[in-house]
C-alpha cells in the first residue's frame, strides 16, 4: 500500500500548521491524514466526532502548552478525518454508497499499512472513539492503548437513534441548517460555555459554529448514517486487552453511555475520568483537565513530559521510575486504577 500511487504527489499536499496533508487512498475512497511531528517517534492517531476535524474536534488539546509537550514530545500525530470532513472537502455525491462502521474502522488499517505504522496509540471522541474502539476489537495487535473522550460502545438508544434521524433530515433538506448546528454544539459542549439569553457563548463554541458553516451537509449525513447503524460492542469489552483511558464531562448527552462502557471493560487494564462541568468534547472545552490522566497513562509506556524524559520515547525508562502502585502485577506498564476521578473546573 505505500506506492506512490496510494496518495496525492507531494507538490499537492498541503500545509497546516506544520503538518502535512496526505491523501490516502483506501477501498472505501480517499481519507485525508494530517501528519505532524516526527515520524520515527511512536504514532499516535486521532479520529474526531460527528461534523468534526482535527483542527474542530483537537485543537484546544494541542494548543494548551502543557498537553502538547506531553503529546508532541512523545508521538507523531496522524489526524484521521472521516470521509468528507477534511479541510475544503468537496460534496459527496448524493448517490454515491454510504459507509458503514466496519468500513470506517478498515479504513484506519489501510491508512496504517499506508504509513507503514504497526501498533499505534489511539484518540477520539464520541462517535471517533467508537471507530477506534472497533479497529481495536478487529485488529489487535494494531493497537498499543485507547483514550476514548465521552465514548459510544453500545447500538443507539431509542432517543439517540430519533434524535440523529432528526438530524439526518434536516441534513437531507435544508443542509447545515441553523438549527441543525445547534443540535451539534449542543451534543459538543456544555450549557456553560454555550451560552444563553443573558450569557454569550463562549470562544470555543463561536469558533466551532465557523467551522460547522465549512461541512457539506451530505458528507455529514453519511457519517451519521454510519453511527446510527452501528452494532453493539459491548460483548467484545471484556476481551480488549489494550490499556484504556475513558474521559467523559459530567453535563455530556453520552456520559451514562462512558460510564456503562468503563464498567464492562476489564478492571485491570481501564480507568474512568469525569470532568466536572464540562460536555462531550473535553479536548476543546476543559483540555488541561486531560493533563494529569494522560501523564499517569502513559507513564505505563515510559513517556514523560520534557522535563521528566530522558532518552528516546522508543526507549521505556526503567519501570522503578513509575509509583509501584500503577503497575500491573502481570503486565509492565501501566494498570490504571478502576475508579472514578472527579476533575475540577479550574483556570
Amino acid at each position: 500500500m505505500g506506492d506512490s500511487n496510494d496518495s496525492i504527489p507531494l507538490d499537492t499536499q498541503k500545509i497546516y500548521l506544520g503538518g502535512k496533508e496526505h491523501r490516502v487512498r483506501t477501498r472505501c475512497g480517499s481519507v485525508s491524514v494530517i501528519v505532524y511531528g516526527d515520524k520515527d517517534k511512536p504514532a499516535l492517531i486521532t479520529y474526531p466526532d460527528l461534523a468534526l476535524n482535527h483542527v474542530s474536534c483537537f485543537q484546544g488539546l494541542f494548543f494548551c502548552p502543557e498537553s502538547a509537550s506531553l503529546l508532541l514530545h512523545n508521538f507523531c500525530i496522524y489526524h484521521i478525518s472521516p470521509p468528507g470532513h477534511e479541510l475544503g472537502a468537496a460534496p459527496v455525491c448524493p448517490s454515491a454508497s454510504a459507509h458503514c462502521v466496519d468500513d470506517l474502522a478498515d479504513q484506519i488499517l489501510e491508512i496504517l499499512n499506508y504509513f507503514g505504522l504497526g501498533a499505534v496509540m489511539c484518540m477520539g471522541v464520541t462517535a471517533g472513539a467508537y471507530i477506534l474502539t472497533l479497529f481495536a476489537m478487529k485488529y489487535r495487535k494494531r493497537v498499543l492503548g485507547l483514550i476514548l473522550i465521552s465514548p459510544l460502545c453500545r447500538a443507539p438508544s431509542w432517543t439517540e437513534w430519533f434524535y440523529n434521524k432528526v438530524m439526518s433530515n434536516l441534513l437531507y433538506f435544508y443542509g447545515m441548517c441553523g438549527l441543525l448546528k445547534e443540535l451539534l454544539l449542543q451534543r459538543y459542549f456544555s450549557k456553560e460555555v454555550r451560552g444563553n439569553i443573558e450569557v454569550p457563548e463562549s470562544d470555543i463554541v463561536l469558533a466551532c459554529r465557523r467551522l460547522l458553516d465549512e461541512r457539506h451537509g451530505s458528507n455529514v449525513m453519511q457519517f451519521l448514517q454510519a453511527i446510527n447503524g452501528r452494532p453493539d460492542l459491548t460483548s467484545g469489552l471484556k476481551r480488549l486487552r489494550c490499556r484504556t483511558l475513558i474521559i467523559v464531562g459530567d453535563s455530556s448527552p453520552f456520559h451514562s453511555e462512558a460510564v456503562y462502557m468503563a464498567s464492562k471493560l476489564d478492571r485491570r487494564f481501564s480507568a474512568l475520568v469525569e470532568v466536572q462541568a464540562c460536555g462531550s468534547m473535553v479536548t476543546e472545552e476543559q483540555p488541561h483537565a486531560m493533563l494529569i490522566p494522560m501523564e499517569y497513562f502513559f507513564m505505563g509506556y515510559g513517556l514523560y513530559r520534557p522535563c521528566y524524559l530522558s532518552g528516546s520515547p522508543r526507549s521505556p525508562l526503567s519501570p522503578s521510575c513509575i509509583s509501584p502502585e500503577l503497575l500491573s502485577p502481570e503486565s509492565s506498564g501501566l494498570n490504571l486504577k478502576p475508579i472514578k476521578t472527579r476533575v475540577s473546573h479550574y483556570i
